[in-house]
């Protein structure tokens, strides 16, 4: 088993060079995450299938994001971040690029493969910025590693509507974005250095060991539960669903709801860096969470029920700020666990997480998201979708209970 030396300055400043270069591989990540929420119509059209289908053809990629970073983790404790990078960002281009062809089996691998490749950015980031930065900085640089993510995903339905609207087609999308993957692997290949592995102990040789350690810990578990459900607004409403349900629900134009939703990444590129930050500042990561959870499911009833409160771009501002306390229990669950596990720890919660957004992404589609089009009351259609996700936000305040407080007043 392994653990990986502290670099020195000089050292230091390499790794976050290879950060920076692995948050642009996070971004275009969450740009290919988010996108197909703004194309749906034009995938069922490519690829000959119902709204329902589409659904479940873009929750493919969640499927293999969760189980690869199990492995992802894995591989990054034992080998750096290095060359799980650049295969990250092959497999990505790889999947974008088979995406764009008008095939159902192609559609059902491309988003399979963007799915695996992707599940190693996040965890590469995370393991470079423990290396790059200090210790009681370590919530700060994961919120911002994670607010580069949301712009990608932001730009992933803001920047790509229009181009949508003024005839960029389908398949010239993907293929683009396949190609950008590819050249960012180029990069990480020539600037990210190899981290030094020395042995933990010769007696630990099992590779499976750092996740007996992790998933022995209840508190892992925890951390992964209220992460997914904190979530789950996000990336199974906001990024997949929401522009259909303010078209439906609210009355919306195209644009209009691409734009209204598109805010709630900006909202979370803001939010993550601010609560890793508040987190870091007050010492008490579980009261942080707790506010930021409660204003999610306060901005979500107000959307709900009283609507013309704030400004429709409000709303959506202040859930994704909000949101950014999803990210506390990736701080957390490292907390709990031996350092030398890291990597392991931020592939478990990241399975656990969106294992949970896989689960309630089907679930949510079959009760409402089926419906959608046929349904005789809209408005109150519109209301029991959005107390779907209140109720898992308050499952996820009632589990921050029991989570172990690992800030520095704890």
């Amino acid at each position: 088993m392994t653990t990986s030396i502290r670099p020195d300055k000089t050292t230091q400043k390499t790794f976050i060079s290879a950060w920076v270069l692995g948050l642009l591989f996070y971004a275009l990540e969450y740009a290919v995450r988010s996108a197909p929420s703004i194309m749906i119509p034009e995938l069922g059209i490519a690829f000959a299938l119902p709204t329902a289908a589409v659904s479940g053809l873009i929750g493919m990629y969640y499927v293999t994001y969760s189980v690869i970073s199990l492995a992802a983790g894995l591989l990054i404790d034992r080998m750096g971040a290095k060359n799980p990078l650049i295969a990250g960002t092959v497999i990505l281009g790889i999947g974008c690029i088979l995406f764009a062809v008008s095939d159902v089996y192609a559609g059902y691998t491309g988003r399979l493969l963007q799915g695996m490749g992707s599940a190693i950015a996040f965890p590469a980031c995370v393991y470079l910025a423990v290396r790059a930065f200090s210790p009681k900085h370590l919530a700060t640089a994961i919120g911002a590693t994670q607010s580069l993510g949301m712009l990608g995903g932001s730009a992933g339905q803001f920047i790509s509507a229009p181009l949508f609207k003024n005839g960029l087609g389908l398949a010239a999308f993907w293929i683009i974005i396949g190609v950008l993957s590819l050249i960012i692997g180029g990069f990480v290949f020539g600037k990210t250095p190899k981290d030094k592995i020395v042995p933990v102990s010769k007696s630990n040789t099992s590779i499976l060991l750092p996740y007996k350690i992790v998933f022995s810990n209840i508190q892992s578990y925890m951390c992964g539960l209220v992460s997914g459900l904190l979530f789950a607004p996000t990336t199974v409403f906001a990024m997949t669903w929401g522009v259909a349900f303010f078209q439906s629900g609210r009355g919306l134009d195209y644009t209009a709801a691409t734009i209204t939703w598109a805010i709630v990444p900006i909202g979370w590129a803001i939010g993550c860096p601010l609560m890793g930050w508040l987190a870091d500042k007050t010492g008490s990561r579980k009261k942080v969470l707790a506010l930021g959870a409660s204003i999610m499911a306060l901005s979500l009833l107000q959307l709900a029920y009283f609507p013309t409160l704030l400004h429709p771009y409000i709303t959506p501002l202040i859930l994704g700020i909000a949101s950014g306390v999803a990210m506390l229990p990736y701080a957390i669950i490292k907390e709990v666990n031996p350092d030398w596990v890291k990597g392991s720890a931020t592939g478990a919660i990241n399975f656990i997480t969106f294992g949970v957004t896989s689960l309630l992404g089907p679930l949510f589609s079959y009760i409402y998201g089926n419906s959608l089009l046929t349904t005789a009351n809209k408005e109150a259609h519109f209301a029991g979708a959005v107390l779907f996700f209140v109720f898992g936000i308050l499952t996820a305040l009632l589990l921050t209970i029991f989570l172990r407080e690992t800030g520095h007043k704890k």
